[in-house]
């Protein structure tokens, strides 16, 4: 089974890699990839007192790829404590774009089975203003996706919203 993770670092998408450990039956025969998305900063264009320059840019680049970078890393090491006798063959690619995008592409790519990812459990507002990312994968993914929220944050269910933990 190939099982595509994505993180971003939050204890939403740690709980989201905790599940690996009921879900995932046969280490020896099973693929993970850790993925981490993070959007290059857009360019503003302005007039002459507000100039950035393009090491600025480049600056903020990098920190974005290496705070990606970290939370791959992280995210393996508590794969690798959870199988300690018998890893499962597991990968780890920074990737740049939305988070949205960028998960569905990777999976696609890939051929993944499986996307596991955390939800931050926005309400109806929230998303409306901020977007929902796990919401946008489990509508576009080319693969079953299993969506996790924090043990202990259940939410009172309001009958105009949609459910989040929904796999397809």
């Amino acid at each position: 089974m190939k099982i595509l993770i994505a993180t971003d670092g939050s204890d939403y998408s740690k709980a989201a890699i905790d599940i690996c450990r009921e879900i995932i039956a046969d280490p020896q025969n099973t693929s993970l990839k850790i993925i981490s998305a993070f959007e290059r900063p857009t360019p503003i264009a302005a007039g002459a007192p507000f100039v950035v320059s393009a090491e600025y840019y480049n600056e903020i680049e990098q920190v974005g790829r290496g705070q990606a970078n970290d939370f791959i890393e992280q995210a393996a090491a508590q794969v690798k404590a959870m199988f300690p006798n018998s890893a499962p063959d597991l990968t780890g690619e920074v990737v740049v774009g939305s988070p949205q995008r960028a998960i569905v592409e990777a999976a696609k790519e890939w051929g993944a089975d499986l996307i596991l990812l955390g939800t931050h459990g926005y309400g109806f507002w929230s998303r409306a203003l901020l977007g929902s990312v796990s919401n946008a994968v489990v509508h576009h993914a080319p693969c079953s996706v299993l969506v996790v929220r924090k043990k202990g944050e259940a939410r009172n269910f309001s009958p105009n919203e949609e459910f989040v933990w929904q796999t397809s």
